[in-house]
């Protein structure tokens, strides 16, 4: 004569080996990374691939090292492997467009410089509806070529924004996601006075569970290229630390937006 139903499920669990199961992320961190000249991209979705690590993209139209674009036909297949792994992706701007003002009168509008495109290193004038249009382009795009679709985030190119401009992208649907303190990895910064090792160790002692960390796909003016140095001492270190990794899906500040605009 079998088991009941209930004990049989039991039974069966404590035959399961433990270590099918798999652990809840209880110090989480958020690693983001934004488009740049792509140059390593090949690289660190390799590192993420053998770290199984899921990260969130910020994708703008940037110019590359090789092909038409970030988000042009060369790339595209980079990013729909990268959907197929299970990563999320947002808006970064089409044009990589920082906010430089906001403009007296209402209805809003804004000074803005894209440093893409046609009207790169330009400072011009747009309405509340062509920003928000500005960052729907990139999201567009992303699931056109991924099939998946974006999350109804963004973050501004440099993470400059004001009030007005935050207020106009979530009337549109979408939050801005910035990054921690600590969380700015530095490959931004010139490796002349801040090295790779100097940064990896900041990072290491500094960053704390919870927090959004920030790097690139290039950065055209740093000399000692940050990505195959730090990345993959950075995420074993943190992993060592007892640190997980998850999207911005399961962020507690964007979790409840995310599920809510989508």
């Amino acid at each position: 004569m079998g088991l009941p139903g209930a004990l049989r499920g039991l039974a069966w669990a404590l035959l399961v080996p433990a270590a099918v199961a798999q652990p809840a992320c209880r110090q989480p961190v958020y690693l983001t990374l934004d488009t740049g000249h792509m140059g390593v991209a090949p690289l660190i979705a390799e590192v993420l691939n053998r770290q199984q690590v899921k990260v969130t993209f910020f994708a703008a139209n940037e110019k590359t090292q090789e092909g038409d674009g970030s988000l042009g036909a060369h790339w595209a297949p980079w990013w729909k492997a990268r959907a197929a792994e299970g990563h999320a992706f947002a808006s970064h701007t089409w044009d990589h467009t920082y906010w430089r003002a906001d403009l007296p009168g209402d209805p809003p509008r804004f000074r803005v410089r894209p440093s893409a495109g046609a009207a790169a290193g330009k400072d011009f004038t747009v309405t509340a509806a062509e920003y928000c249009a500005e960052i729907t382009r990139a999201a567009r795009r992303l699931e056109e070529i991924t099939g998946q679709r974006p999350l109804p985030l963004f973050r501004a190119p440099g993470g400059k924004t004001s009030a007005k401009l935050l207020a106009v992208a979530r009337s549109c649907g979408y939050a801005h996601v910035a990054w921690a303190p600590a969380g700015f990895l530095g490959d931004e910064l010139p490796s002349e006075t801040a090295s790779n090792q100097q940064l990896l160790a900041k990072a290491l002692r500094d960053v704390r569970s919870g927090d959004i960390l920030v790097a690139h796909l290039g950065i055209w003016s740093r000399k000692d290229p940050w990505a195959p140095a730090v990345l993959e001492p950075l995420i074993t270190g943190l992993k060592a630390k007892g640190f997980c990794f998850a999207t911005l899906r399961d962020h507690p500040d964007y979790r409840d937006w995310v599920t809510r605009v989508r």
